[in-house]
């Protein structure tokens, strides 16, 4: 559609038509072409794009009955945050969220400048 208001001349609203889109998609399509290449066209993944139960709240929450009792199962976590926010979770969600924030804090650590 957008090689063809190019190359060909066609004006952007027929060629918008021409493939059943609107003039709007054929600026968009235009724009996405010109930013992100040929793949920025192809779409993305659906659903969410990251933890929204388990946020940052909720992790210094768990982190807190973590420092507190360092052995407890990650079912009593779960069970704690369902409680305390309404929220359920999975056992193995608050595993991996915990393990990501402890790796998260590992590379920040690793990449900070050295003082001394």
């Amino acid at each position: 559609m957008v090689r063809r208001a190019a190359a060909d001349g066609v004006p952007p609203s027929r060629a918008a038509a021409s493939f059943g889109f609107s003039r709007q998609s054929f600026y968009t399509a235009k724009q996405t072409l010109a930013e992100r290449g040929l793949a920025g066209l192809l779409p993305g993944k659906p659903g969410p794009k990251g933890g929204h139960k388990l946020t940052g709240e909720v992790l210094d929450f768990l982190e807190d009955l973590l420092r507190a009792d360092p052995d407890r199962p990650a079912a009593d976590l779960a069970a704690e945050v369902e409680r305390r926010f309404g929220t359920p979770v999975h056992p193995r969600s608050v595993r991996r969220a915990l393990g990501r924030r402890a790796a998260d804090r590992a590379a920040a650590e690793k990449d900070a400048p050295k003082s001394g």
